[in-house]
């Protein structure tokens, strides 16, 4: 079966990296992909925007299956025009992609549910941001632009001064959408779900480190690190997220008329009174697909198409690895700011020689060699039996890269390491 996967990040290249290792697999497109990406898949020139183009390139080349990484693709409609056309579709609708696309409409959905997620309210102007936080929310709050944002359009504002700088960032062009959230106090974790539409199972956990900085400081990224399985996600805190977050709201869009289709990411806050619903990812998270993927045991291509067929019922439980994995972003100095682009990499090949993978996202080909391209621009992923050991090997590999304009954080996985090595009664 021909596959296109369509995306350039890390998380990409971590699809690809699966899906080669199909056995159903006969040839694999990415667009645009990278330099990491191509040792998996054949990289083609695609605008994802394009819908016409990316429908007569999958007419054109025998795709069997159009796997779309990204968000942007996904909140567009780009599956609905695909599957229009008849072909099959890795990836939720336009209706559904929503519950990305829009903090207000996943909070709206959530309190018709009853779903567990923090008070808030939906903002549309400046006067009525300043009127929530003066009158309903006490410090900290949480402050969210309505709409796609990279993994950074969140800001906790601990004083008035810090709410008052993001509001303005939010307004400075006059309208605009916001949600004004209560503060949760708790531990965050990532539970992943692949759903047909009606049938739905878990596949993954993980706990991301959105901070730029060690020790959790800093402005939030789109993830510095992370690592999996996020213990601190007990089995049995886990079934009630499925319970009551998950089931419901995939139940509330079938009742819509709109079914999800594809992997549903719900970011947890693990309160003293159970989970809570933080916001919905429309697809794999970056850099947790970076450890969820090396950890599952299975055919990605097949639960896949499954997922995209209806049929994934038919297919047993997920498994994954018992090893955790753990992975270490390195990005160019300035991100999550202006990063510093175009400083050459080396050493990768001598990371992997540890055992390590070195997924690439923000790289360029520059004059036969490697150079950085955007922010976040390596992902270095170890697997071992325990986080600590998984630590130690990922910045063992990390350590062997020559990339001079690259920082990362050295303590990704703190929480987890802490905890093995002080375990609870």
């Amino acid at each position: 079966m021909n596959v296109l996967l369509l995306g350039s990040g890390g998380r990409e290249h971590a699809l690809a990296w699966k899906l080669a290792q199909s056995p159903l697999l006969t040839t694999l497109y990415a667009a645009p992909g990278n330099p990491g990406t191509a040792r998996s898949a054949q990289l083609v020139t695609l605008d994802a925007s394009d819908h016409p183009a990316v429908v007569d390139f999958a007419r054109g080349h025998d795709i069997g299956l159009v796997v779309i990484g990204p968000e942007a693709p996904l909140v567009d409609g780009l599956a609905d025009s695909l599957r229009a056309a008849g072909v099959s579709v890795f990836g939720p609708s336009k209706a559904a992609a929503q519950l990305e696309g829009s903090k207000g409409f996943t909070k709206d959905l959530c309190a018709r549910a009853g779903i567990p997620t923090a008070g808030y309210l939906r903002v549309r102007s400046r006067d009525e941001a300043d009127a929530a936080i003066t009158t309903t929310f006490s410090l900290p709050v949480v402050i969210k632009a309505d709409g796609l944002a990279a993994g950074k359009g969140v800001t906790i504002a601990y004083s008035r001064e810090e709410a008052d700088a993001a509001l303005d960032r939010l307004f400075d062009g006059g309208e605009a959408e916001a949600v004004i959230e209560e503060f949760l106090s708790g531990e965050e974790a990532s539970l992943f779900v692949l759903t047909d539409g009606e049938f739905f199972t878990s596949f993954g956990t993980a706990q991301d480190h959105k901070r730029v900085g060690d020790g959790d400081t800093g402005p939030n990224t789109g993830g510095m690190g992370a690592y999996s399985p996020a213990a601190v996600l007990t089995p049995e805190l886990e079934t009630r997220a499925l319970a009551e977050i998950v089931a419901p709201t995939l139940a509330a869009l079938r009742e819509a008329g709109t079914p999800f289709q594809g992997v549903l990411y719900a970011g947890l806050m693990l309160t003293a009174t159970g989970p809570k619903l933080i916001e919905y990812n429309a697809r794999f998270g970056d850099p947790e697909a970076e450890v969820v993927l090396p950890r599952f045991q299975g055919d990605l291509l097949e639960v896949m198409l499954a997922t995209a067929e209806g049929r994934l019922a038919e297919l047993g439980p997920a498994l994954f690895s018992t090893d955790a994995a753990l992975t270490v972003v390195v990005a160019a100095q300035g991100y999550p700011g202006q990063p510093r682009t175009g400083g050459a990499i080396r050493g990768i090949d001598e990371a992997e020689a540890t055992g390590a993978i070195v997924f690439q996202a923000g790289t360029r080909e520059a004059d036969g060699s490697l150079a950085a391209s955007g922010g976040r621009v390596l992902a270095v992923t170890a697997l071992a039996p325990t986080v600590t050991q998984a630590q130690a090997a990922a910045y063992r590999a990390v350590d062997l890269l020559d990339y001079p304009d690259g920082f990362h954080r050295r303590d990704i996985g703190w929480r987890a390491v802490e905890r093995e090595r002080t375990p609870q009664d």
